[in-house]
């Protein structure tokens, strides 16, 4: 393992100078990290970094699941919540079915339950892929909502049809009854095991004395708790740490301090951005490795590519067709239901969202996750060749669509329904409703004590100008300016701090207080 080290360091070089990159040219990163991968992969006399199958999901689902959960909006998600259920799961179950039939139609011995473990693999699409693109192009919110939480959701689904035709491959034994309440347990017992550790994990943060270092370690932890946990007795991991997720993100602001908070919000992004790196890079790198095993089944290469590229168009084609379909049917309810809106999307918002199905990690990672050898100690039959269906599944996607789709959005032109109440209009109403709610509560509880500290005055005196503000006037310029006053500040915290009498942990402290503010505004 030591032997790798500098490799792995050269790699998360490859990653920041590949990300810088796909910044630049406005395309997503995870592309060019797989191409990246791929280009690094044919280094002559280069080590083959490979995980080991059993680790690949435990590693990389679990923080990047957790993450997820809590940068995504739970209003927004229930607002959409008949269109997401409708690509999370019935989506993935239909495209689940037409690659198990295509496969046991088309390639020779295999087999309708390897078609479902196929299926299963390749049915969750990736988020990351998505949002990063729709950071370069205007999109409206239910779109990005949509794919972000549906992605979060079709984890778990394709990975359950995947563990129930894992389990009918490896053991040749297919019982409805058993696998209707195993399915039952594995979805139901998966979300309360999710629940019940994450209210653990409240009550041990509430009551023992940690601090923000202690916490922020407990949050590392936890996703790879609840993951176990859920695993150990059968139920399903992923949906385990989706509830466990939300149920911590609903309750985030009375279990950690502000300071944990802050801290902890920096630690996951990091994690998020060093996990998701190294998954697409390896996506990449670990070419070689499948194609000697396409080379062991006898099969040639070319065979091999036109499955996978059969397969992709399957994948495609049934997501957009399913996309049209479930519009329609929303058309259709709306007369018997009440929906989230009303209008008619027309036809490019189904085009755009099943365009959007790009498929990324996990796809790679569950592939990888297939047990070598059956349990009469057999080979795994086509693992080689899902797991290069996969690769191609992957890289047609993300290079394809993924190139294609901030082109396809900007040739939809999404009308601007204004949905929400305009940026500067709605941080003028925040601002405003917390700066009454402040001088409220300061009338009601500190009348007297106000005049007799400084702070406390100062205070009510910025709340008070904020209520009587006409508008907020954060333009680029002004910001430029508050900015240039906070860096002069901190060449007089240089300047105090030469004075030997001055503790240097104070001028820190300063430094911090400077930092937030600094962040306060590039956010605004």
């Amino acid at each position: 393992m030591v032997q790798y080290f500098p490799y792995l360091l050269l790699l998360m070089v490859a990653i920041m100078l590949l990300i810088m990159l796909a910044n630049r040219l406005k395309v997503a990163y995870p592309i060019l990290l797989v191409l990246g991968g791929l280009a690094i992969s044919l280094i002559p006399n280069m080590p083959a970094i490979t995980l080991n199958p059993d680790l690949v999901l435990i590693i990389f689902l679990p923080p990047l699941l957790y993450a997820d959960v809590f940068s995504l909006s739970l209003k927004e998600m229930w607002k959409w919540r008949r269109i997401i259920f409708s690509f999370a799961f019935i989506v993935v179950f239909i495209t689940t079915a037409t690659v198990a039939w295509v496969a046991n139609m088309v390639f020779p011995g295999f087999s309708l339950a390897l078609g479902f473990l196929l299926g299963g693999v390749i049915g969750s699409t990736d988020a990351v892929s998505a949002s990063t693109i729709m950071k370069f192009v205007k999109v409206p919110k239910r779109i990005s909502t949509i794919i972000e939480s549906e992605s979060l959701l079709n984890d778990a689904s394709s990975l359950i049809v995947f563990r129930f035709a894992a389990l009918v491959v490896t053991t040749g034994q297919l019982v409805w009854t058993d696998m209707v309440l195993n399915f039952l347990w594995v979805v139901i017992g998966g979300a309360l095991i999710g629940l019940a550790v994450a209210w653990v994990m409240r009550k041990l943060h509430r009551f023992l004395p940690t601090d923000a270092n202690m916490d922020i370690i407990l949050t590392l932890i936890a996703p790879y708790i609840i993951y176990i946990v859920a695993n150990e007795v059968g139920a399903s991991g992923v949906l385990a740490v989706v509830a466990g997720g939300m149920y911590m993100s609903l309750h985030l602001t009375s279990i950690f301090p502000a300071s944990t908070r802050n801290k902890g919000v920096a630690v996951w992004d990091i994690l998020g951005f060093v996990l998701n790196g190294l998954a697409f890079m390896l996506i990449g790198l670990d070419l070689p490795e499948v194609l000697k095993g396409i080379e062991a089944e006898g099969m040639s290469l070319a065979t091999a590519t036109n499955y996978g590229l059969l397969i992709t168009g399957v994948v495609v084609g049934v997501r957009l067709l399913s996309s049209y379909g479930a519009v329609l049917i929303t058309q259709i309810m709306k007369r018997f239901i009440t929906v989230a809106d009303e209008r008619n999307p027309g036809t490019r918002v189904p085009l755009v969202l099943g365009w959007a199905g790009m498929r990324g990690v996990l796809s790679l990672a569950v592939a990888l996750s297939i047990p070598l050898t059956l349990e009469n100690g057999e080979p795994f039959p086509h693992r080689s060749l899902i797991l290069y269906i996969t690769f191609i599944v992957i890289l047609a996607t993300l290079l394809v669509q993924g190139l294609s789709l901030p082109a396809l959005i900007r040739w939809a032109k999404f009308p601007d329904y204004k949905d929400h109440i305009p940026e500067a209009e709605a941080e003028s109403l925040i601002r405003k409703s917390l700066a009454q709610a402040a001088l409220d509560y300061m009338q009601k509880h500190y009348k007297e004590g106000i005049t007799d500290s400084f702070l406390l005055q100062n205070q009510k005196d910025i709340w008070q100008y904020q209520l009587d503000m006409p508008k907020c006037n954060t333009t680029p310029e002004v910001r430029k300016k508050y900015v240039a006053i906070l860096h002069h500040q901190r060449e007089i915290l240089q300047q105090l701090n030469k004075n030997p009498r001055i503790d240097e942990e104070q001028i820190r402290n300063f430094h911090r207080q400077l930092n937030l503010e600094e962040e306060k505004w590039e956010m605004n």
